[in-house]
């Protein structure tokens, strides 16, 4: 069984012909484009197409070939496997760092866990969970200065005021 992670959900249908609307779930749309198949429902598929429309990607799976058979895929999650995306040298999947120690190299402390990352439109945000309370920190090279793997964790460079105990 492939090792799959979470790229877009089918939000509908586009034409007559089985082609799917997606919303890509991936720091670049163009990443449908290098995959050979998605799954639905532990389903595999082959990826016959992929092509960006608007900030959608409209996708045609083999095997689903009309209208009522895109329609039963509506609001669906798709997979994709692992193993097709190439990753540079430093990149990383979102899905990995999930739950990691957020620790401050200024403060010298472990300021919480990284809950999620949230898009926004200049930089990503790391929003880290302390105490039932919330830090955003933009996912940049200014604050971001490690990610450690082995210790399964993150080391921030955070500036003064931007700790909620700091305001």
């Amino acid at each position: 069984m492939p090792n799959l992670l979470e790229c877009g959900r089918i939000i509908n249908t586009h034409g007559v012909r089985g082609e799917l609307k997606v919303e890509p779930w991936c720091d670049s749309p163009d990443l449908f484009g290098q995959l050979t198949r998605l799954y639905v429902g532990g389903q595999p598929y082959q990826l016959e197409t992929a092509r960006p429309h608007k900030s959608f990607m409209l996708c045609k799976l083999a095997g689903i070939d009309s209208l009522e058979q895109a329609m039963a895929l509506k609001n669906q999650t798709l997979f994709l496997d692992r193993a097709e995306v190439p990753l540079e040298e430093g990149a990383y999947f979102i899905a990995d760092i999930i739950g990691f120690e957020a620790y401050d190299r200024r403060t010298e402390s472990v300021i919480g866990a990284l809950r999620e990352i949230r898009p926004a439109p200049s930089a990503d945000l790391y929003c880290i969970e302390r105490e039932g309370r919330e830090i955003l920190i933009p996912a940049v090279p200014a604050f971001v200065h490690k990610v450690d793997f082995a210790n399964k964790r993150i080391e921030f460079d955070t500036i003064q005021g931007m700790l909620p105990d700091e305001n």
